[in-house]
């Protein structure tokens, strides 16, 4: 592994219910190296947000969890982990697929999309000490080398991008390595040039598309994202508006 301390320690599972999970109940006990990095190639329950579920083929995908140690990150700045996680997952599929052929996004609030399929999902769970971020848990699933997905799922891979096989193994050490990038500039105080990487990327900017709220499905425009990690929408009255992702769904389809 080609990185400073990501990936460092790798811990292979050949199944778990959520590497996520894993990893918690492991620091709950065990003083991991920061970087360490927990993978399986059968996770039977993983998680996302909402608590939906992330099915993926065994064997066929990335299913990782990175354990970090921001404590020199606010609670209320945790979205800057989402924006190195997103990244991340953003150059790894730049890298690997030919970016002038295909349109690849990053989707609010965990997602990354390639010609508005999904490709990633991001999990984070942190644990909190005195307003502080003491560990950080950055759970990854990308899709690599599944084949086919529901249709109900709206998914893709990279083997049916590229038509190609991919190693997992080459992919996870491009992986660690972009995290670590991201992770650094982070650590290092670089968190404009983070932000306006992440809302370069960033899925239907100043576009009017329909969201979700309760019931009803409003047409709203999408002006990014605030510092606390809300949506930023705006409606036909010129009226700016926050939602967090509990409140609002994007209707795509």
């Amino acid at each position: 592994m080609e990185t400073l301390f990501i990936g460092a320690n790798l811990i292979f599972l050949p199944e778990v219910d959520s590497t996520n999970s894993y990893a918690i109940e492991l620091l709950k006990n065990v003083n991991l190296p920061e970087g360490s990095v927990i993978h399986t190639a059968n996770q039977t329950s993983g998680r996302g947000q909402r608590g939906n579920v992330w099915n993926t083929r065994p064997g066929s995908n990335l299913t990782v969890s990175v354990v970090l140690k921001p404590s020199f990150l606010d609670l209320k700045d945790q979205f800057y982990l989402y924006q190195i996680a997103a990244l991340g997952c953003y150059d790894v599929m730049t890298e690997i697929l030919d970016h002038s052929q295909f349109d690849i996004k990053i989707k609010w609030p965990n997602d990354i999309l390639v010609d508005g399929k999904k490709i990633a999902g991001i999990l984070i769970e942190n644990v909190v000490n005195h307003n502080h971020m003491h560990w950080s848990v950055m759970g990854i699933g990308l899709n690599v080398r599944q084949g086919e997905f529901d249709d109900k799922i709206h998914a893709t891979s990279i083997q049916i991008l590229t038509r190609k096989e991919h190693d997992l193994a080459d992919v996870l050490k491009l992986l660690c390595s972009r995290l670590e990038k991201y992770y650094m500039l982070l650590r290092n105080g670089k968190r404009e040039t983070i932000s306006e990487n992440y809302i370069k990327h960033f899925f239907g900017l100043n576009k009017w598309l329909d969201f979700e709220i309760g019931n009803q499905v409003e047409k709203l425009l999408v002006k990014g994202v605030s510092r606390n990690g809300l949506l930023l929408l705006e409606d036909s009255s010129g009226k700016e508006r926050e939602f967090d992702m509990k409140e609002i769904k994007w209707r795509l389809r």
